[in-house]
């Protein structure tokens, strides 16, 4: 959410896209092409340089869906990363860059791929009717499309609303489910810098109570390491399940529980879990 200079990424607020997110963007997915042509890499001890033109290139999302769009018409065009491809990610569906329809010039590219980016819904933002839909232009225009997991590849194409109105693109392109990985080195939790008690599989009984103990205090909640304690991180909206965690929390928080809740979202979703803590002190913390 928040970058290097301190501004956040996406816009001003939750839910508030910054007037040019159309021009940061695209500057993103030309600097991404331009990237392995022009940067040593200094990648390992086993390679230097530039990384030259038989490249993959992941996009994520929406935000660098003009990517193979770009590597098309202003590389290949050129005789320039022919053997170059790009395997298109979908993380969350619901972000799709959806924009006016007049602001396909503004992309740059030739009138040929406008047919890819030609979208029709009924939302009135940001104008009614024909759009502009970055996600779909990246879906039709990559060579492989892929996403999180085997589970959310089939939901996707299982409706309408599970596709949020892309599950026909998709079910014409196709669509790969590869499981979130993570990095087991750095989330180590026997080497991990951000925990005060390393643990194993071994040791994970008698660490696991002093790091809720030291949670606890962290928060301000009263520490006891007998006493149940709830956690949730994420984005505070409907496709997280903030509506689901914030009806149940009513239901039990008059128990012996405590509840930490880290995210930003919408605003109502905030307030709700705002007034909570003003409600049970000791027993909910929103971070």
């Amino acid at each position: 959410v928040w970058g290097k200079t301190g501004s956040k990424i996406y816009g001003p607020k939750a839910g508030q896209d910054y007037l040019d997110n159309e021009l940061r963007f695209s500057l993103l997915c030309r600097a991404a092409l331009e990237a392995p042509r022009v940067l040593n890499l200094n990648c390992s001890k086993y390679f230097s340089g530039l990384y030259g033109e038989d490249v993959l290139f992941i996009a994520n999302d929406w935000h660098t869906a003009l990517i193979p769009c770009y590597l098309k018409s202003m590389y290949q065009s050129r005789g320039i990363y022919l053997n170059a491809k790009v395997a298109f990610c979908i993380h969350n569906i619901a972000y799709q860059g959806r924009f006016a329809f007049s602001d396909f010039p503004l992309l740059n590219l030739p009138d040929e791929f406008r047919g890819s980016f030609d979208f029709i819904d009924g939302h009135e933002k940001p104008v009614k009717g024909r759009k502009i839909n970055w996600m779909k232009a990246g879906i039709l225009e990559s060579d492989r499309v892929v996403t999180v997991s085997p589970y959310y590849a089939q939901e996707l194409v299982s409706a309408v609303d599970k596709g949020v109105e892309l599950d026909n693109v998709l079910r014409k392109t196709s669509i790969t489910g590869i499981v979130n990985g993570m990095d087991t080195q750095e989330w180590n939790p026997a080497t991990d810098k951000y925990t005060d008690v390393k643990y194993d599989i071994t040791t994970v009984m008698d660490a696991k109570p002093l790091l809720k103990e030291a949670l606890q205090a962290a928060v301000g909640l009263p520490v006891d390491r007998k006493i149940p304690l709830i956690g949730f991180i994420g984005r505070l909206e409907e496709q997280k399940g903030s509506d689901i965690l914030v009806a149940a929390i009513h239901k039990f928080i008059g128990l012996d529980v405590q509840i930490v809740v880290l995210g930003t979202g919408k605003k109502k979703f905030e307030q709700e879990i705002e007034q909570l803590e003003v409600l049970y002190p000791n027993k909910a913390k929103g971070v």
